[in-house]
């Protein structure tokens, strides 16, 4: 088999938490499209920075995971913006582990191509769709965003939805806008997301929302709280 056209900047072997109920493998894309101003994975966004990993090395470190792991979730970065993400999910899948997929969905026509290959995703939602460009920096991302989600809900497969609150750029306005948007789509619960902006010096935690606000949101969609 050819070389794939896909960068990985990181893989971490062991994790309990980025696939629901499963022990999985996430493998880190290297580029993403969209620039927000929290972002975990800073180092992960530049495209054109090298791989650190070939993919030939992820299949050999599969292959001896295979009685370990149930999933591998590809996340970033950005993965839909990897040229051979469909072949590197298609090879990854056909040695039998289940495939999840952690994206904000800003590229739909890839979101689309790959959904078929899908077990599971983790969706992220950055803000109220119409207010996007606050928080990824790039104009239309919203319109992308809301067009892949569409796609996601109408697709048949398990999901879950996030929300990354960091309340310099998210108020409570927007939050409880988007609880009323998951609930008019039939959206049961919603994962927010503590915010952690990292630097070198020191890591500054954002204080998620006070009671009145989530108590707000909760008239619309169960919440779950998730530390970074």
């Amino acid at each position: 088999m050819p070389t794939l056209d896909f960068k990985i900047a990181a893989i971490l072997k062991f994790s309990t938490l980025d696939y629901p109920g499963k022990l999985s493998a996430v493998v880190f894309s290297q580029g993403c499209p969209i620039r927000c101003v929290y972002c975990h994975n800073p180092d992960f966004q530049d495209y054109k920075k090298p791989a650190t990993i070939d993919f030939d090395e992820l299949l050999s470190f599969l292959e001896e995971r295979k009685d370990l792991l149930d999933a591998v979730v590809f996340s970033g970065g950005e993965p839909l913006m990897q040229k051979d993400l469909y072949d590197a999910i298609f090879v990854v899948k056909q040695k039998g582990f289940l495939i999840g997929l952690h994206t904000a969905g800003t590229i739909p026509n890839k979101f689309e191509h790959v959904l078929p290959l899908l077990d599971w995703v983790g969706f992220d939602i950055k803000t109220d769709f119409e207010k996007y460009e606050k928080i990824t920096k790039i104009p239309n991302s919203g319109k992308l965003a809301l067009e892949s989600f569409e796609l996601l809900r109408n697709s048949g497969i398990n999901f879950e939805i996030r929300t990354t609150v960091d309340s310099r750029n998210i108020n409570s306005e927007d939050l409880v806008n988007i609880a009323k948007f998951l609930k008019a789509k039939d959206i049961k619960k919603w994962i927010l997301q503590e915010c952690i902006i990292r630097s070198s010096d020191k890591d500054l935690n954002i204080p998620l929302p006070d009671d009145n606000v989530l108590s707000d949101i909760s008239k619309y969609v169960e919440i779950e709280f998730r530390r970074q």
